[in-house]
């Protein structure tokens, strides 16, 4: 049985989430129901909860100021919440898993499935919630992503990824120190999560780190060489962005 927490600060939502979560998620019991940070604190240290449900949302800060108040972070957290906004790419980043609000019991029991491999793997949730927190805070200028590499979880900084191959629904990631990672998502996956920062489709099957790119031959058969000395072909709609890219400085 896994203990859990529920933190929102409407009445109606934590309700209408603990009935749902005693109909179609057994294995969780909600031991607590917290409606504001001094309340939800409380709860944690007096219940040592393995899950908490977190709205992002709350009166006086968000679900980032609590966790940054927590001492000891070794629950797993689905975050809930009414808005896919900013906050949505930076828990993607993470690795860590959220429910769009009203939410639909389907997706709860998933995202419980997907956690139950992982409830106190405390290391792994440090990770997590480091990389969560760093990504969070302004003017940060690193940023971290979490790649599942078989059975765990391997948090680099973006930065020194190179570029990023298709091959069939794996996605191989190529590092500044000669790494390679072979991860079980499609590339489509990681084109939403990393074009904001410098990453670019120039191709079908390449996704490409713009910072990386050491020379761009243009022409008809266009290609870029990267920092790792791969050629990359580069298609039309590529050639395009690459250039949009360079006027842009």
């Amino acid at each position: 049985m896994i203990k859990a927490i529920i933190i929102d600060d409407e009445k109606g939502a934590r309700e209408s989430l603990s009935k749902m979560i005693e109909k179609y998620c057994p294995e969780i019991r909600v031991v607590e129901k917290a409606d504001c940070m001094k309340a939800a604190l409380e709860a944690i240290e007096l219940y040592e909860p393995q899950l908490i449900f977190l709205d992002i949302e709350m009166p006086n800060g968000n679900a980032f100021d609590l966790l940054e108040k927590v001492r000891d972070i070794n629950f797993e957290i689905i975050f809930t919440t009414a808005y896919d906004h900013y906050a949505i790419k930076a828990i993607k980043f993470s690795a860590i898993d959220y429910i769009l609000k009203p939410i639909d019991p389907e997706e709860l029991v998933l995202a419980v499935n997907r956690l139950q491999s992982k409830v106190n793997q405390k290391e792994v949730m440090k990770q997590k919630y480091d990389t969560l927190i760093g990504n969070m805070k302004p003017g940060s200028k690193s940023k971290k992503i979490g790649l599942l590499d078989g059975d765990s979880y391997v948090f680099v900084d973006i930065s020194t990824i190179i570029r990023c191959e298709s091959s069939n629904n794996f996605t191989i990631f190529f590092f500044t120190d000669g790494r390679e990672l072979v991860v079980t998502r499609t590339m489509g996956d990681f084109e939403q999560l990393l074009t904001d920062d410098d990453f670019m489709r120039v191709h079908r099957s390449h996704l490409i780190n713009f910072n990386h790119i050491k020379k761009f031959i243009r022409g008809e058969n266009a290609y870029v060489i990267m920092d790792d000395n791969a050629e990359v072909e580069v298609s039309r709609r590529g050639r395009m962005d690459i250039l949009d890219r360079i006027s842009r400085g």
